[in-house]
């Protein structure tokens, strides 16, 4: 029978391990979360959508990790500086902690796409990198979770990284490219209809989830 700090030390192990991936709600910032207003760095600026920060707590609540996951190219053009960013982030999440949400991570790809709009690197979307390294760090299950966007890169991102995905059809959409990860598992127009399709939807198994490879075909 062990005691002292090597029982300590295992005891955490053992915790670590009994611990069940949880699914998460990865959402996009500007367009879904908040009103897309380009390039912002101004926390005057920020306005949430309708309902939205209801929807996120209710969806915490019901058992969700809340990822943010956003291209800001801003930062590789040069119209916001990194630290003007973080002074933004750190206000949008104040706002929402005073309406009771928690992030558990904002995750953001600071690439500029490339001349074709294609990303350059593995973490903007629609590439699902941001989705991997949420994964591994806060020990999510990502066949289990969802992904929630306003254009159809959100949608592939959440595919490819083996997630469903909902369209938040709020107008950021002006292409519609089709594509075989880019057909949405669904639609809505309100952050109310988003919580009522996530928690009505069937559970998919928890478990092992293959992720497609982070270079696009």
């Amino acid at each position: 029978m062990r005691s002292g700090p090597a029982a300590t030390i295992h005891g955490l192990q053992d915790a670590v391990c009994a611990r069940q991936p949880r699914p998460a709600l990865f959402i996009d910032k500007d367009g879904t979360l908040v009103d897309d207003v380009p390039y912002n760095v101004d926390p005057a600026r920020l306005s949430f959508k309708p309902g939205a920060c209801k929807a996120l707590a209710l969806l915490s609540a019901g058992g969700f990790a809340l990822v943010v996951v956003s291209n800001q190219s801003g930062l590789a053009t040069g119209r916001f500086t990194a630290a003007q960013f973080d002074h933004l982030r750190s206000a949008l999440c104040r706002a929402l902690w005073l309406h009771g949400v928690v992030l558990d991570a904002f995750m953001v790809c600071p690439h500029a796409p490339g001349a074709d709009g294609a990303p350059t690197c593995p973490c903007r979307k629609p590439a699902p990198g941001l989705f991997i390294e949420a994964a591994h760090r806060l020990q999510l299950d990502l066949a289990a979770s969802w992904m929630v966007g306003d254009i159809l890169d959100d949608v592939e991102a959440g595919h490819r990284a083996g997630c469903r995905s909902l369209l938040f059809d709020s107008g950021g959409e002006t292409l519609w490219r089709t594509g075989p990860y880019r057909e949405p598992d669904a639609r809505a127009s309100t952050w109310q209809d988003v919580v009522r399709i996530i928690l009505d939807a069937p559970q998919r198994p928890a478990g092992a989830w293959q992720a497609l490879p982070t270079d696009l075909p």
